[in-house]
């Protein structure tokens, strides 16, 4: 009799795992029934996510986040909240996922879930054309501007601490005299192209992104190599394991059929799909 009722409770769990609205936790549920995944997105991140000409959003992380709906089998709609609002959490169903180049670290964890790490970036040290800076170490004491409550905020500060494994060792090469935080990196970068210690010395950001506003006519350099390579993670609001577990696959088939790969060398002319 105990085996018998043991195959009837796995046949009523097998039966109740064939409807997903029914076991799905409050977000995956909200997406499939409202046939809607929710993005929040930065409209001022070129290459990663940027307004196109026509005025609509595109690059890497969006093409990325339209794959995801797609393969969801929903539509994508897109929003743009203060990138300190979408780390911060408790999202309230607001939006529902955050393809947005995040870097899961310690702190980030506590308030978000990471499902999925679908490419890793360099980080990089710009100056302006006019600055005699050739490598990092000439950057100590001087003022660096960078984007707020983001990685490159935090390694500036000395307290940066990436979990996600693989991640390459780095260590701190740099003492700013002076962190200037700003809502966007472009906005970091306006203040950059002014002129050289006009009202920065050097900005840190993304490498992808500075070669996108150097291409735009900004006039900076890189500093090589690359402070450190952080990995880029899908992120979700806590409470939901099973949306968590369905994104978790999803970028996996995406890695493993090659379509992250393209879309990186679409976007980077390069495969940031794996750590350097």
């Amino acid at each position: 009799m105990k085996k018998i009722i043991s195959l009837g409770i796995a046949a009523a769990i097998a039966a109740a795992l064939s409807v997903p609205s029914a076991i799905a936790g409050e977000t995956l549920d909200r997406v499939m029934s409202n046939k809607k995944l929710v993005l929040s997105s930065d409209p001022e991140y070129p290459p990663q996510s940027f307004l196109n000409d026509n005025n609509e959003m595109d690059g890497f992380d969006i093409d990325v986040a339209k794959e995801v709906a797609k393969r969801f089998g929903v539509e994508l709609e897109i929003i743009t909240p203060a990138w300190d609002i979408i780390t911060a959490g408790n999202w309230g169903g607001r939006w529902d996922i955050s393809i947005g180049s995040m870097t899961p670290t310690k702190a980030r964890a506590e308030k978000l879930d990471f499902p999925a790490i679908y490419y890793y970036t360099p980080a990089n040290f710009a100056v302006h054309n006019d600055s005699s800076v050739t490598k990092m170490e000439e950057l100590d004491g001087k003022v660096i501007g960078s984007c707020g409550g983001c990685t490159y905020e935090a390694y500036l500060k000395k307290n940066l601490v990436i979990d996600a494994v693989g991640t390459p060792e780095f260590d701190y090469k740099v003492t700013p005299g002076e962190i200037k935080t700003y809502d966007t990196d472009t906005t970091a970068f306006d203040d950059l192209r002014i002129g050289d210690g006009a009202r920065l010395d050097a900005v840190f950001s993304a490498l992808p992104t500075i070669k996108e506003a150097i291409k735009n006519g900004y006039p900076l350099k890189v500093i090589e190599p690359s402070a450190f390579y952080e990995p880029l993670s899908v992120a979700v609001d806590k409470g939901d394991p099973e949306f968590s577990a369905k994104i978790a696959e999803v970028i996996k088939a995406m890695h493993e059929d090659g379509t992250l790969s393209k879309l990186s060398m679409k976007w980077y002319d390069a495969d940031l799909t794996k750590a350097q």
